[in-house]
């Protein structure tokens, strides 16, 4: 079969092309970008130890929503009522409340709690402190309902199968359950994870100094706004595109003896 000659398609796309072409244009002949600036600042130690600081709270807090989110997952699906309300009511109250309040309230929580095992609460959570307890029970609330979806995906045959072959409860999670619930709970913890990378830049409202924290210095500094908030903006791209390429092979290595292995 010959496909007929659509005009309007190739039409469409040259004058996406002709736009696309016109705003690149724009953005690197437009001197108020002061991209001079940016080559001169984007390897500067300032902004180098935020952008460490975002990389390890990242890490940092992207490893214990998960394991909180796991527990609360597996308490979900729990027989026991009581274990089964608590983590429907975590992830509801956690889910309901935005970070920026969170961190906001975990940053004043002195003013409820003016000691806590006899040490001044304003000594004992610091901002990085604060960011961390934070964003990590912020995520929990969506890292549960990721995982909980993930053991859900897995049909039902295969965990009775693996009881009739009498594995133990631990082998069948371990060789059964998980590697079949990955495939469902990695392309969305992909996502969180990006999400994470780029909301650890709220935390520079309780003064810590994350990437945009480090470029808000200088540019309060020597007000070159434009020019710091790119640097910033580049190197957010910069870690997101390699993080986007892990999260690929991480995918197709789960996806393996699946439809979705390409």
């Amino acid at each position: 079969m010959v496909r007929r000659p659509r005009a309007g398609q190739w039409l469409a796309a040259a004058v996406v092309l002709v736009l696309l072409a016109l705003a690149v244009n724009s953005v690197i002949r437009n001197d108020a970008f002061q991209w001079g600036v940016v080559a001169d600042y984007f390897t500067s130690a300032s902004v180098l130890r935020g952008l460490g600081l975002t990389l390890w709270l990242t890490a940092l807090v992207m490893a214990l929503g998960f394991a909180l989110g796991t527990l609360l997952a597996v308490m979900r699906l729990s027989a026991n009522p009581v274990l089964r309300t608590v983590s429907w009511g975590y992830v509801w109250l956690f889910r309901s409340m935005p970070i920026l309040v969170q961190l906001l309230f975990w940053f004043n929580i002195g003013a409820l709690y003016p000691h806590i095992l006899g040490i001044r609460t304003v000594d004992l959570f610091g901002p990085v402190t604060v960011a961390i307890i934070g964003l990590t029970l912020h995520e929990a609330a969506y890292a549960a309902e990721v995982v909980r979806g993930g053991i859900l995906s897995v049909d039902r045959g295969q965990i009775e199968a693996a009881q009739a072959l009498g594995l133990s409860r631990l082998r069948r999670w371990r060789r059964i359950v998980l590697p079949q619930a990955m495939r469902s709970i990695v392309p969305p913890a992909g996502n969180m994870l990006i999400g994470t990378l780029k909301g650890t830049s709220i935390v520079s409202v309780i003064a810590v100094q994350d990437l945009l924290y480090s470029v808000q210095l200088v540019y309060h500094r020597t007000y070159q706004v434009i020019p710091m908030l790119l640097v910033a903006t580049v190197w957010y791209v910069v870690v997101t595109s390699l993080l986007s390429a892990g999260q690929f092979y991480v995918e197709r290595h789960y996806a393996r003896g699946s439809e979705r292995t390409r």
